[in-house]
């Protein structure tokens, strides 16, 4: 963990890339930054459709005769597709290109809301989760990101990420709520069907069939050919044994455990203890996206740019550990909307700064793995390292745990 063997490390893993990427002019700085926009519309446009839907799923549950216990276990299986698509989706995209990878992503999320929209029963909504396996728009985005610009400048371009965050948790948490409110449930599904197609259509347009350098390409043929399968546990050994990685992959994986429980249980929270109806649940949703902006905006760049990572590491995971005891004592929405500004900072700083780490302090033909087998950011789906089961919910209690279960 010292800066010492990080910057070891790092120098490695990215002294090839400051080269190419300053002198070969691989696709330009016009260009980068082109590509570098359109990654951002298509993680906002991504987490606006995912919104939508997140904020009724428990609605839709219900009204299908789905309790509480039952909604636990569609969370779990989301979960456990996420955790097992998203190593062997990383893979795939440093073996054949960022946007490739992004294609398949947004085409998986227009089969989810096709799924979705016909689910008319219990197993068609347990059926309806199967495409999430393949859907990682977010760290797609990070992928192309990380693949266009030098590790001096990644930390601040991946920390704008936080700020299509916050447009999608407030546009879809309150667009999904008023569709549903004013038609049905299924609503929300129609619109990110089409909305998950367009996507689709961009990342087929704008993004180029190549994002990295060519000299990283080469590398990255390499390795890929060497590991040969797209899932190997030899190739995560492997990574783990780079400098300062193992280190900074465990602490983001367990700092990350309170924001991915609030996540997962903050529907079943929001309807059976705070009584919400699917539209004030998503006004409630975009008051955490307004903070996610304001924070990401105004905050962790200014810091980024004056302290050092690791100093803000230890600064998300000490406010991380009073966030958790806060969320334990939490009685109503009052208590939420001021554990909120914590855990939002906490949660944007740590994900910005552990990201900006990790893709550092490994090769660049190997950044894919570490932005997608980790506990992500964004859209509360990559915070499923960890899927829980709890019990139902009695009115003027909080949910209790019954388990936590790996996987």
């Amino acid at each position: 963990m010292n800066a010492k063997t990080s910057s070891a490390g790092e120098e490695e893993a990215s002294g090839m890339r400051n080269e190419t990427l300053g002198e070969s002019g691989f696709l330009g700085e016009a260009k980068r930054r082109q590509v570098i926009r359109v990654a951002y519309v298509i993680a906002a446009l991504e987490l606006t459709f995912f919104f939508m839907q997140i904020g009724v799923m428990p609605y839709l549950a219900k009204s299908l005769g789905l309790d509480s216990v039952g909604f636990g276990y569609l969370q779990t299986t989301f979960g456990v597709l996420q955790l097992v698509g998203g190593y062997i989706f990383g893979r795939f995209a440093d073996k054949f290109g960022a946007r490739a990878a992004l294609i398949l992503s947004c085409a998986s999320g227009s089969i989810f809301f096709l799924l979705m929209s016909l689910s008319t029963n219990i197993p068609l909504l347990f059926l309806s989760r199967l495409p999430g396996v393949f859907m990682h728009g977010i760290p797609g985005a990070q992928k192309v990101i990380t693949d266009v610009t030098t590790p001096s400048e990644r930390a601040g371009a991946l920390g704008k990420l936080g700020f299509c965050f916050g447009v999608g948790i407030i546009s879809g948490s309150v667009v999904g709520g008023v569709l549903s409110t004013k038609f049905n449930v299924y609503v929300p599904a129609y619109v990110g069907l089409v909305g998950s197609l367009i996507n689709t259509l961009i990342a087929v347009v704008w993004i180029p069939s190549q994002t990295k350098p060519k000299s990283d390409h080469h590398v990255t043929e390499h390795s890929t050919s060497q590991s040969g399968s797209l899932f190997s546990i030899r190739e995560i050994l492997r990574l783990m044994k780079f400098p300062g990685v193992m280190e900074v992959f465990i602490v983001k994986v367990f700092a990350g455990l309170p924001i991915g429980l609030f996540m997962i249980m903050f529907s079943i929270i929001s309807m059976d203890f705070f009584g919400l109806e699917a539209a004030e649940s998503g006004y409630l949703m975009s008051y955490f996206g307004v903070l996610q902006m304001v924070v990401q905006g105004l905050v962790v760049g200014k810091l980024a740019s004056r302290c050092s990572e690791m100093t803000l590491l230890r600064l998300g995971v000490f406010i991380f550990a009073g966030v958790g005891l806060g969320m334990a004592l939490m009685r109503t929405v009052w208590h939420y909307c001021i554990i909120a500004v914590p855990l939002v900072f906490a949660f944007s700083m740590l994900a910005t700064i552990t990201d900006s780490i990790l893709t550092k302090a490994v090769p660049s033909s190997d950044t894919g793995e570490f932005l997608y087998f980790s506990v992500q950011d964004s859209s509360g789906r990559h915070l499923n390292l960890y899927t829980w089961g709890f019990s139902s919910v009695d009115e003027g209690n909080m949910p209790t745990l019954l388990s936590w279960e790996p996987g």
